[in-house]
């Protein structure tokens, strides 16, 4: 009997499949199966096989603005592996591109997910698609499809990536900012975040590293707060729109409160802000643990507020009567001035 000369040649003669590169298309339409059996009034699309469509009722628009954005949650996808919980994480996808839509005045309309994986683990992957369809619940939004790809030579064993991508509509006279209705003496009003959101996780992480094995239960409970998922603000801000006297808005992100409330201002105005406003826990012992400065603590996180919202003073009383009304916490954290 004639052997294969070689070890190359034994794998030559041996057949190949999807399988055996470690990619399976019946877990994958199980997965898909699932998705189905997920909130029907928030997953699906009206139209469309390849791609997801949903009718557009436009009869309350003159001129609608059609907006896009896509994000991530960064490395609070290693956060929730250490501790097994991936519950929060697709609430974090969503809330990461509808806060961005909303605070352009756009009414978030469609979201999609695309999830890159070494092998699709229904114990892992489940809970985040739950996580999107309570994400997209929260945002009034459609899950209008998305895609699974596993890619053994890519993410090792169930590591995986995430990635959002959501649309939104706007009138035209409402897009924000308006720069042209600002100047200096304008309030900067602050909606509270849930804690860290999902922006500065890889500098959290670092400091979590410095904690002792004694020091577990702090550990687990700053794990746990660092988990908390992003604050999805897409009916508040709605709410606080309706008055017609919001002139920009922006959504506290990676760069903290500083940078991208600029983003929202004319390059001759910047916010003064007060630094007054009640800090949660997390950044506090963030701050301690990690011997990190003040400011570098300012640049990086959004230091307990998640939104802030740019109106003149003679609107003050209007917009806290409506925050009031709508039962929507907010406080005034600073002022608009030149330079």
């Amino acid at each position: 009997m004639n052997e294969p000369r070689n070890s190359s040649d034994r794998f030559r003669n041996k057949q190949l499949s999807y399988d055996s590169a470690g990619v399976s298309i019946e877990r994958g339409d199980a997965f898909a199966e699932f998705i189905k059996t997920l909130n029907p009034a928030v997953v699906g699309a009206d139209l469309g096989g390849f791609a997801g469509g949903l009718e557009l009722d436009l009869s309350g628009y003159r001129r609608p603005v059609l907006f896009s954005a896509t994000d991530g949650v960064g490395t609070k996808l290693l956060l929730a592996e250490q501790l097994g919980n991936y519950d929060t994480l697709g609430i974090d996808l969503v809330a990461m591109c509808v806060n961005d839509l909303i605070v352009c005045g756009a009414r978030p309309v469609a979201f999609l997910d695309y999830i890159a994986c070494g092998r699709l683990e229904p114990s892992v992957l489940e809970p985040v698609m739950r996580g999107i369809v309570r994400g997209c619940e929260l945002a009034g939004c459609r899950l209008l499809g998305g895609e699974t790809a596993e890619m053994p030579g890519l993410y090792q064993g169930s590591r995986f990536d995430l990635a959002g991508f959501a649309v939104g509509i706007a009138e035209r006279e409402a897009v924000l900012p308006q720069p042209e209705r600002m100047q200096a003496g304008d309030l900067v009003f602050g909606l509270p975040s849930s804690g860290i959101h999902s922006n500065g996780l890889s500098l959290a992480r670092k400091v979590l590293e410095r904690l002792e094995a004694h020091e577990r239960q702090e550990l687990d409970a700053l794990q746990r707060e660092l988990l908390e998922p992003t604050v999805i603000y897409v009916e508040a801000l709605k709410r606080l729109l309706e008055t017609g006297v919001v002139t920009g808005a922006a959504h506290i992100t990676g760069g903290g409160l500083e940078a991208n409330t600029q983003r929202a201002l004319p390059s001759h105005l910047t916010a003064r802000f007060r630094w007054d406003w009640p800090t949660p826990r997390v950044f506090t012992r963030l701050a301690e643990l990690g011997e990190i400065p003040e400011h570098e603590m300012r640049r990086v996180f959004n230091m307990g507020v998640g939104l802030t919202l740019i109106v003149p003073h003679r609107h003050r009383d209007a917009i806290e009567r409506a925050a009031e009304h709508a039962e929507i916490e907010m406080w005034l954290i600073g002022e608009l001035a030149d330079g």
